[in-house]
């Protein structure tokens, strides 16, 4: 059943942030990086570290622990964050192909960037990747909002909506 729980979370990430990056396409050069007042600089900004962190969370999964998130500059464009992301998922979604129940409750112990180690169960690590890529589409999706780009209702049940219309 939880492994059932994870694989939906992590299908209604790749949908919730393909539509954040949707209406983020419609953004203008300026808008992207301008300097919104959230917890970094810009919508550019949070992207990547949204980006960044699934990134890193998922390298810790496989067993190393990268000791730096990725710099906002190295992705200049939105097209670059896609092209990235892009990889990012299709890696998360192969190492969630191959889990199973028993792997969720094993604890992964790893780095973080500052050094310290940590150890939590590999289920509480995915389910909080998932909810800090919420906090920080919520975010963006505040930002869009006022440059008049919203993405619209993200909700897990929204989600879980548009599954059952599309059937």
């Amino acid at each position: 059943m939880l492994l059932d729980v994870i694989r939906s979370l992590y299908q209604y990430n790749v949908w919730a942030n393909h539509r954040i990056l949707i209406a983020v396409s419609k953004l203008t050069a300026e808008q992207f990086l301008a300097r919104a007042g959230t917890s970094y600089p810009s919508v550019r900004d949070t992207l990547v570290h949204t980006m960044s962190a699934e990134w890193i969370w998922l390298s810790r999964w496989k067993g190393s622990s990268p000791n730096a998130m990725f710099e906002a500059a190295d992705f200049p464009k939105l097209q670059s964050i896609q092209t990235r992301w892009a990889t990012i998922e299709v890696e998360t979604q192969q190492f969630i192909d191959q889990l199973n129940p028993l792997q969720l409750g094993e604890v992964v112990s790893y780095v973080n960037t500052r050094g310290k180690k940590w150890s939590y169960p590999l289920w509480q690590q995915m389910i909080h990747q998932v909810n800090h890529a919420t906090q920080h589409r919520s975010e963006v999706a505040a930002i869009l909002t006022h440059f008049g780009c919203s993405p619209g209702d993200m909700d897990y049940l929204v989600y879980q909506d548009e599954l059952t219309l599309s059937k």
